[in-house]
């Protein structure tokens, strides 16, 4: 997969079959979409491009209460949909000046005139364009204007609710981690890095990395206990994941993520690790001790391996 941060950085396609989109998360509807895309492509005898809009439109144009959260950092997502075979990603900058562009004028000087679409496959009730006034009715008018064809996938549905990636973040916030993990297709992860803690958990035999995502918008589950694979260092590690205040042990409101490792015993700050969350153990609880709290974290390993392994 060939990716690009500016349209002047775009070769010259053979027959491209487009899409346009978010594509947070790349969930199970996202990645119907691109298999109807690459079937297409194959068809026409032409090349695969997604086209997406980065940083995400919300956050430039409303930079100080934005309040958007997202499934991945822009890295995440570029490594997710690599495996998908698309065969070119093309990440625009969008800016203040990009969202007054008309959808048409959008399709005829970008989609057109750059990239030369010949097909576009776009999602379920999908809009774009100032205002969000492009849609598969006008796509369609465009399309028989400037030679492209055009072609819309239903919505996904999983257990008889239709997928976004709108809802996958809902449930995340919720602590659903089961219900996320099934739209996702894989489980929810993030990325970030180890920072230095107070060594509570070492105190009490489940010493902790602290964690801070890399992605600043990043989605964060609802506090409590979870069961999580680690990697660090290419290696994978089955862990229990605790986030919130940590009430047993400091009267604070700092929120943090901490992570217990099974059978590892490194010193890993400034590591940059993945978790993958796998469910929900508890909710944050506040113990009379550190020993009574000892006790449960002993109970929550045990339900973690039971689910990892």
């Amino acid at each position: 997969m060939k990716v690009y941060y500016s349209i002047d950085e775009v070769p010259e396609i053979k027959n491209a079959a487009l899409t346009l989109g978010t594509f947070d998360g790349v969930h199970l509807g996202h990645q119907e979409i691109i298999n109807f895309l690459k079937k297409s492509a194959q068809m026409l005898d032409g090349e695969t491009v997604l086209f997406t809009l980065f940083p995400h439109p919300r956050i430039v144009l409303n930079p100080t209460d934005h309040g958007m959260t997202l499934i991945q950092s822009i890295d995440e997502r570029i490594k997710k949909l690599e495996r998908f075979g698309i065969d070119h990603l093309i990440l625009y900058p969008f800016s203040v000046d990009f969202s007054r562009l008309s959808a048409t004028a959008f399709v005829r000087d970008i989609l057109v005139n750059k990239i030369n679409v010949k097909l576009m496959t776009i999602g379920y009730n999908h809009h774009f364009g100032r205002n969000r006034e492009g849609n598969l009715e006008l796509l369609k008018e465009l399309g028989v204007t400037y030679d492209f064809a055009v072609q819309e996938i239903p919505a996904y549905s999983k257990s008889d609710i239709k997928i976004s990636s709108t809802k996958i973040r809902n449930a995340i916030k919720e602590g659903d981690i089961i219900k996320a993990n099934e739209f996702l297709g894989e489980p929810f992860q993030f990325e970030g890095k180890v920072m230095h803690g107070d060594q509570i958990g070492t105190k009490i035999g489940f010493p902790t990395a602290n964690i801070a995502p890399t992605n600043e918008n990043q989605v964060i589950p609802q506090n409590g206990v979870y069961a999580v694979k680690v990697k660090v260092r290419n290696n994978s590690y089955g862990g229990m994941m605790n986030i919130g205040t940590r009430p047993t042990v400091e009267n604070s409101n700092e929120h943090r993520i901490e992570v217990n490792l099974f059978d590892f015993d490194e010193m890993i700050y400034g590591q940059e690790l993945s978790v993958a969350v796998y469910n929900r153990i508890r909710s944050e609880q506040s113990f009379e001790s550190l020993e009574a709290l000892k006790e449960q974290l002993e109970h929550d390993k045990e339900a973690c391996h039971h689910i990892l392994y």
